[in-house]
């Protein structure tokens, strides 16, 4: 059945397309851009359409990277990659770093082979930088082409973020594999699924392979179960030939992404920090090496380097002090701490009895509600009651891979309660998922 699906599509090409029910988008304006291909009927091309969206820091002048969130396999997932670019939690890292956030959504039907985007060598890595290209024209930054990439992504997504790693080294500033990692030996179990050879220069890129617990770590059974093997034998093959690769086991979850994003863009961060050139088209940096600490196959403990006493070449790495507290915090309950308060709101609008506003993520721990207050009291909370179903509740809510509810849920308060002709103070409080409060 899966191969007649495949031959149906490379058969009818884009004619799928129309019916495709990807029609469900956030509004791409600026500084949001967006790009759709159809699917391609040539040889080793991209088989499935796909829609890349793009976010710009509106004040950056010149890009230094691109973070790519990358959703994972299955129609569900496709579909929540289309979100992916308006993460505000997402939009703070890159902001930091004068890089742009990337959104893919590949339109892989129900039940059809994943294989066919997520490994990028069937075509999505020439349409990758295709859409890098045509999204760099329409920003107005053609340097999006060419600057450094940092890749995330969800077991499908996963696998393509290591693909793309191991094919393109010299590009990647860095990588986080969740629940997914690129085939290094053949499986006769999975033929579809091809090997990768391991370049050298993979070693030089800092990557973090991530999974839940309940995939094979403690939880031997099950759909999912197969994943700490594939991430054990990834890591132990790019760790001996001394990559900078560590792994971070989340101690609740399955195949669901959980709480993984408040350690995963602490790490990007640290990372970033160390590697992006200072100016735009400049050669990314070595990563530093003199600070890293160590830790045991699947411990929860982590010491500097030189005070490791095991196998350091089985050990996980981790960049620096600050981020190896933060992997043991979430290694045993995925409550990294947060002492900084969340940006203030800004541009708060009355019309009437309706209050808009605008808010940035709080980098370290995202945005959870916010508050309203009339003349000094609380009349209301957006959302009323956040949800999240995989972890922290948040403001935007949280679907399978990691990226916001669609429909977006809106920076919008609605007083129902004010008196008509009266005049009132109004003050909005970002909340960020650890409880801090803005001013």
């Amino acid at each position: 059945m899966r191969s007649f699906a495949l031959l149906f599509l490379v058969l009818t090409g884009s004619s799928f397309a129309q019916n495709a029910p990807y029609d469900f988008f956030p509004p791409a304006e600026a500084p949001y851009y967006r790009v759709r291909y159809e699917a391609s009927t040539k040889p080793g091309e991209l088989i499935y359409p796909v829609n890349y969206t793009v976010w710009i820091p509106p004040d950056v002048k010149a890009l230094r990277g691109v973070i790519v969130h990358q959703h994972g396999c299955g129609e569900g997932s496709c579909k929540s990659g289309l979100t992916g670019a308006f993460d505000l939690h997402w939009q703070a890292l890159a902001k930091k770093h004068g890089c742009a956030l990337m959104g893919p959504s590949y339109e892989q039907p129900d039940k059809a082979e994943c294989q066919m985007w997520c490994d990028p060598r069937n075509g999505s890595d020439a349409a990758f930088q295709k859409a890098l290209v045509d999204l760099g024209a329409k920003s107005g930054h053609p340097e999006l082409a060419t600057v450094p990439w940092a890749l995330w992504g969800h077991s499908g997504g996963g696998h393509w973020a290591g693909g793309m790693t191991l094919l393109h080294p010299d590009r990647v500033a860095a990588a986080v594999l969740r629940s997914g990692v690129p085939l290094l030996t053949e499986n006769p179990a999975r033929p579809t699924i091809k090997s990768y050879m391991l370049p050298d220069a993979v070693s030089t890129v800092p990557i973090m392979c991530n999974l839940g617990t309940k995939e094979g770590v403690t939880v031997k059974e099950g759909r999912f179960a197969g994943a700490w093997a594939a991430n054990e034998a990834f890591f132990t093959a790019v760790r001996g030939k001394g990559g900078l690769i560590g792994v971070s086991v989340d101690p609740f979850t399955s195949h669901e992404c959980g709480n993984q994003r408040y350690f995963t863009i602490l790490w990007l961060d640290a990372c970033l920090t160390a590697r992006l050139p200072e100016k735009s088209g400049g050669a990314l940096n070595p990563m530093p090496t003199d600070g890293a600490w160590l830790a045991p196959m699947l411990g929860t403990e982590a010491v500097p380097a030189a005070k490791f006493a095991g196998e350091k070449d089985k050990a996980f790495w981790l960049p620096n002090a600050s981020v190896a507290k933060a992997w043991m915090q979430y290694v045993k309950d995925t409550e990294i701490p947060d002492t900084t308060p969340p940006p203030a709101p800004t541009n708060v609008v009355v019309n009437g009895n309706e209050l808009t506003w605008k808010a940035e993520a709080d980098l370290e721990s995202g945005i959870a509600h916010f508050i309203i207050e009339r003349d000094g009291k609380q009349i209301g909370t957006v959302p009323e009651q956040a949800k999240n179903p995989f972890g922290r509740p948040i403001f935007q809510g949280l679907q399978y891979s990691d990226t916001p509810t669609n429909p977006l849920v809106e920076m919008r308060f609605t007083d129902k309660e004010a008196t008509a002709g009266e005049k009132h103070a109004y003050r909005v409080i970002a909340v960020n998922t650890t409880g801090l409060k803005s001013k």
